[in-house]
């Protein structure tokens, strides 16, 4: 029996497939339409298989909010011509509906949905199948509480921010917050929110660059006094260009290896301790402005924090948790 057009529309709107996709599974499956319907989906799981090691770099990034509950998901795949598709956003926004209205609080549970018959991750290897593209879900997050405000960036589906107030009614307020989290890529809500070790590794990076600048002003302030040049003391590669070009000479060159290391030993073993923690502790009161939400400077006044921004509206009004989600690389 030859497959019509009608058929190859009717299997279409049943699995999403291209026309030509469906025309040959019911040609190969002689128009038994759950067979035809069988032979797409395993297809799916086919070019999901062979696609495994690729890398989904695009996608959709949703946000929703349904009463006290947010949640931000991301379905990726391989190109942008794929993830612009409209038949790929609807799917990240049913995704996204079924896990808010389910209350999902792991992408183990999302995955594990019932979309229509088929489960999330079977209908994300179906899609794979029908695009020829590497699909997964990732960034899937939730906020609970009834402050919650959403941000989108540009409506781009790319750069989705979740914050949650500790107060509701707040709807301009959550809003401005959820925008500067997208602009400003915070790492935490406040000092006390940034994980221990993250404050261990940057003391321990600041306390190390304050003395090697301490060490570096030294040796080039020894190096000034001995009358030398110091773009060509600065490294090897300079030393010999200068012997090259007569700048200096081999004795020169010498001399300068061994201002440098016995200024470089001598300061290193002298450095005041108090001094390089004081300014290691400014180092770090600058490293929490920076990633501290509250901390920040409000991204449409800079003469205010978010924290002074917020206060604005209510003395008591802060920020108690915040998500965010972003395709592109930063």
């Amino acid at each position: 029996m030859a497959v019509t057009m009608a058929d190859i529309t009717k299997l279409r709107k049943m699995t999403g497939a291209g026309m030509m996709d469906c025309k040959n599974a019911l040609t190969q499956a002689n128009n038994d339409f759950d067979e035809a319907v069988k032979i797409i989906r395993e297809k799916g799981k086919a070019v999901a298989a062979k696609r495994s090691d690729r890398e989904a770099s695009e996608g959709c990034v949703l946000v929703k909010v349904d009463g006290n509950f947010g949640a931000i998901i991301a379905l990726k795949c391989e190109t942008d011509f794929v993830a612009n598709n409209a038949d790929f956003v609807k799917l990240t926004q049913d995704i996204l509906d079924a896990a808010v209205a389910n209350r999902c609080k792991t992408l183990d549970e999302v995955k594990a949905l019932k979309l229509g018959d088929r489960t999330v991750a079977e209908a994300v290897t179906d899609r794979s199948g029908i695009t020829g593209e590497k699909m997964e879900l990732d960034g899937y997050n939730v906020l609970e509480g009834e402050g919650i405000s959403t941000y989108n960036h540009m409506n781009k589906n790319f750069l989705c921010t979740m914050c949650l107030l500790n107060k509701s009614g707040f709807e301009e307020a959550g809003h401005e917050v959820a925008l500067q989290i997208a602009a400003m890529n915070p790492v935490a809500v406040d000092e006390a929110s940034v994980p221990q070790s993250v404050k261990d590794n940057e003391l321990s990076v600041a306390i190390q660059k304050t003395k090697d600048e301490q060490v570096q002003k030294a040796v080039e302030a020894a190096l000034k006094k001995a009358g030398y040049n110091l773009y060509i003391a600065e490294n090897e590669d300079h030393l010999n260009e200068g012997i090259m070009k007569k700048m200096i000479t081999e004795e020169q060159a010498d001399d300068i290896r061994r201002i440098k290391k016995e200024v470089a030993e001598q300061k290193a073993a002298s450095l005041p301790e108090q001094m390089i923690q004081n300014i290691a502790n400014g180092r770090m009161a600058k490293f929490f402005k920076d990633v501290c939400l509250l901390k920040q400077e409000y991204n449409k006044d800079a003469k205010l924090t978010v924290a002074e921004y917020l206060q604005k509206f209510d003395k008591d009004l802060t920020v108690v948790d915040f998500k965010r989600f972003n395709l592109r690389a930063e």
